[in-house]
C-alpha cells in the first residue's frame, strides 16, 4: 500500500498539484454540534450543502469508501502586470476568482488524479469533490494533513498559506492516511482584529452574514452597514488572508489558466454598468465571481463608485435613479448619488 500512496505522491506533481495527503473515509461527526449552532445562530450563508449527514458522513457518497485523498492547487495573490490607466476608476475582484473559475481547474485536476490512480492501482470506485460537493473540505484537508485550520475558517499551509483550492476524491482504495500538521495560528489573532465587520468569531468559525465576501455575492439590497466597507471591491474579501503571517511572502504563479487578466479583476466601474447580460458573461463569464450573474456586481460597481468618491458618475447614476427598472439599482443609485453629493447618507448604518 506504501508503493501506491507514493506512486499517487508522484502522479499529483506531474499533475502539477501542489499539495496531497490522504486520510480515513471515516465520519466527521464531531463537527455536527458547531454546525448545529452555526445554523441556528443565522450564520451560515445558504449555500452551504443543506444535507447534514451528508457533509459529515463520506460513505453516503460511496458507500464502501475507505481512503480520502485531498489535494490543494496554490493560486496567486499577486498579479503579473497592472492595469492600464484610463479615464475611469476600476474595482477589484478578489483573489480567489482570478483567472478561471477554481471549480473548472479543480475539476480537471481531480478527474486527471483518478484516471492516472487507475492506471496504477485497477478500477475503484471514487466521487470527486469541490466546494460545491458535500463534504467540509477544511475539515478533510486538515485531517489529511495539508494544513490547519486557521481563525479566519480557511485552511492554512506553511508552503502556500490560504492561498489554496482544496478539493478531495472519496475513494475504496485502502492507503495509510496522513497525520495533521503540528502547526497552527498560536496566539495570533489578526484576522480576526482586523476583519471589518466583525465576522470571525474567533474559533474558526464566520458569521457568513456578515462577511463581505457573502455580502458582496448576495442577491438584492445590501444592508446600509456594509456599503461603505466593501471600499471598491465587487466580489470577495481578502483581508483576513492579506494580513495573515503565514501568508507574508507567499507569491505563487503554478496555474497560468488562473492569472489575473488586469481588465477583467481590476475592471472599470462605469462601463460595467451599461454591460447586457451577454456581454457580461461574455466578457467575465470564465471567473468564479460572475456565478451570481451580472445584478450583484453592477450593484456593487455603484457603491464602489460612491466608495471611490467618483463625481464623474452622477449622470449615470442619476440616469439609473430614474430609469432602471431594477429595484436594487435604483436603490444602489440613489445611496451613491446622496454619498456623492453631501458626503454622506442621511440613512445612516445600524451599529452592532
Amino acid at each position: 500500500m506504501n508503493d501506491l500512496k507514493e506512486a499517487i505522491i508522484d502522479l499529483a506533481k506531474t499533475l502539477n498539484i501542489q499539495k496531497i495527503g490522504f486520510t480515513t473515509a471515516d465520519n466527521f461527526e464531531y463537527l455536527r454540534k458547531s454546525l448545529v449552532e452555526q445554523k441556528e445562530a443565522g450564520h451560515t450563508s445558504g449555500f452551504e450543502h443543506q444535507n447534514l449527514d451528508e457533509r459529515l458522513h463520506p460513505k453516503l457518497a460511496v458507500a464502501d469508501a475507505k481512503t480520502i485523498i485531498s489535494i490543494a492547487i496554490a493560486y496567486p495573490n499577486k498579479t503579473l502586470s497592472k492595469p492600464e490607466k484610463t479615464e475611469f476608476r476600476r474595482g477589484q475582484f478578489s483573489r480567489g476568482s482570478w483567472g478561471e473559475d477554481y471549480h473548472a481547474v479543480l475539476q480537471r485536476k481531480l478527474n486527471a488524479l483518478a484516471l492516472g490512480i487507475e492506471k496504477l492501482a485497477g478500477q475503484f470506485h471514487y466521487q470527486a469533490m469541490v466546494d460545491t460537493g458535500a463534504l467540509v473540505d477544511v475539515a478533510v484537508a486538515a485531517r489529511a494533513g495539508i494544513g490547519f485550520i486557521g481563525k479566519n475558517g480557511l485552511l492554512i499551509s506553511k508552503e502556500y498559506g490560504s492561498w489554496m483550492f482544496l478539493g478531495e476524491l472519496v475513494t475504496t482504495l485502502e492507503i495509510e492516511p496522513d497525520s495533521a500538521v503540528d502547526y497552527g495560528c498560536g496566539t495570533c489573532t489578526r484576522c480576526v482584529d482586523f476583519c471589518p465587520t466583525t465576522a470571525l468569531l474567533g474559533d474558526g468559525r464566520l458569521n457568513a452574514q456578515k462577511c463581505l465576501s457573502y455580502q458582496t455575492q448576495a442577491k438584492g439590497k445590501m444592508p446600509l452597514e456594509y456599503r461603505e466597507k466593501i471600499k471598491t471591491v465587487i466580489y470577495g474579501c481578502d483581508i483576513c488572508q492579506m494580513v495573515c503571517p503565514y501568508n507574508k511572502g507567499i507569491d505563487s504563479h503554478f496555474h497560468p489558466e488562473m492569472e489575473a487578466d488586469a481588465a477583467l479583476t481590476n475592471p472599470e466601474l462605469l462601463p460595467l454598468l451599461d454591460l447586457s447580460n451577454k456581454q457580461f458573461v461574455n466578457k467575465f463569464g470564465k471567473m468564479a465571481g460572475a456565478w451570481r450573474g451580472k445584478n450583484p456586481i453592477q450593484r456593487n460597481a455603484v457603491y464602489a463608485l460612491a466608495n471611490a468618491n467618483d463625481k464623474t458618475a452622477l449622470p449615470k447614476l442619476k440616469e439609473m435613479a430614474k430609469n432602471d427598472s431594477r429595484d436594487v439599482m435604483v436603490d444602489a443609485a440613489k445611496w451613491a448619488i446622496e454619498k456623492l453629493e453631501n458626503g454622506k447618507t442621511r440613512i445612516r448604518p445600524k451599529t452592532k
